[in-house]
């Protein structure tokens, strides 16, 4: 970020914005120009992305997003280009955590193009067998698409987890819907 200028005006230049209830977040000029964020304790996975969809049609409404037909949208983090969404869900997986079980952890992840993190940023590691999972694909993909892909990537998490004899605690939600506005142009 450095090398690119990415941090000239930090730490003035920067800032973030929240709602009373911390549940809709906006980033201004961290990695990306604007971050914005949905999250909330639960399952709801449906209300997350409907306020995060309601927001970003608002927000273009006033300040056009960088697009490009081929590439999606144009962002600093190389990694979100395309939609830019990353969809995550927090999750304590304590039988996949252990290390004997990790080739499996991470072929479930490889075959639903998931990732995953520490719940404290990437390239963290966990301790206490809470994991970050999220889509790892970006580019070419709808954001419905991608929310999918989390979604189906934690589902077998999950049944990975009640196999080996772990709990496995996550959204228990319907397939996610999407108004138009967010489907992949045809």
């Amino acid at each position: 970020m450095e090398s690119s200028g990415l941090n000239r005006d930090w730490p003035a230049g920067r800032g973030i914005f929240h709602n009373k209830e911390k549940t809709f977040l906006i980033w201004v000029n961290e990695e990306d120009q604007l971050r914005i964020i949905s999250m909330q304790q639960g399952a709801d996975i449906g209300a997350v992305f409907s306020r995060l969809a309601i927001a970003a049609t608002s927000i273009e409404k006033e300040a056009k997003f960088a697009h490009d037909d081929h590439l999606g949208y144009i962002t600093s983090c190389p990694t979100n280009l395309g939609t830019a969404l990353r969809a995550s869900v927090h999750i304590k997986l304590p039988m996949l955590a252990k290390k004997e079980n990790k080739e499996q952890f991470n072929k479930i992840a490889d075959e639903y193009n998931v990732q995953i993190r520490g719940i404290h940023g990437e390239h963290t590691e966990t301790d206490d067998g809470i994991f970050d999972i999220s889509n790892r694909r970006r580019l070419g993909r709808s954001e419905k698409d991608l929310v999918q892909d989390m979604y189906n990537g934690v589902k077998a998490m999950i049944a990975a987890e009640k196999a080996l004899g772990g709990g496995g605690t996550a959204p228990a939600a319907e397939p996610v819907q999407c108004g138009p506005h967010l489907v992949k142009p045809e």
